[in-house]
């Protein structure tokens, strides 16, 4: 019976609701991170005027990112009672304002790396600025896993399931890590057009 009277609190409302201008703006904020990312991975990888064009498009969408980044730091408190007494009040108001101060760390690094010619250091910005996009969100919705319905205790699994998954977690995360650091080590350093298959 509660879980009926959860899933109706969780899902009361129409079809359409998760249309709105939040949820619009997202759709168009979460590509322009990618292709941050992006920018900045291929900046790490190229070099000469291709390299350059990649530090360009990456300083377009470093600042398309932080714009959206600002944006939604000012709407969230505003999406539910919750998140704004998240924000501002103590003890979790510490973090709110940590992850600001951070996000302005990392973007001063990336537009210095950017500027100086780093290869790396503008590519582990951009990581980060997705790492404490994150974080805010975890700051706003904590301890809700479904907002505003479900708090993760209700949307965890059974603890028997829990315990199965985490067996193979155990298993497959090493395995998984293995093949990725020696992917990227097979595919280190910049990319040369004189090398491989044409």
């Amino acid at each position: 019976m509660q879980g009926i009277e959860v899933e109706n609190r969780a899902y009361a409302g129409g079809w359409w609701d998760w249309l709105t201008p939040f949820s619009i703006l997202t759709g168009i904020a979460v590509p322009a991170g990618y292709a941050l990312l992006g920018a900045t991975w291929l900046n790490l990888k190229l070099s000469g005027e291709m390299q350059e064009r990649m530090r360009g498009m990456a300083r377009w969408f470093a600042a398309a990112t932080l714009g959206f980044l600002a944006v939604f730091s000012a709407l969230t408190p505003l999406q539910e009672a919750g998140y704004a007494a998240r924000w501002f009040a103590w003890p979790t108001a510490t973090y709110s304002f940590a992850v600001p101060a951070l996000v302005a760390l990392v973007a001063w690094r990336l537009w210095r790396g950017l500027s100086r010619g780093d290869d790396l250091a503008p590519f582990l910005c951009a990581l980060a600025l997705f790492v404490l996009a994150f974080v805010g969100i975890g700051i706003s919705f904590y301890p809700m896993m479904v907002p505003p319905g479900l708090t993760i205790a209700e949307a965890a699994a059974p603890d028997e399931s829990l315990r199965f998954a985490l067996v193979g977690t155990l298993v497959l995360v090493p395995l998984i890590l293995a093949y990725t650091g020696y992917a990227y080590w097979v595919f280190r350093g910049k990319m040369d057009p004189e090398e491989g298959y044409h």
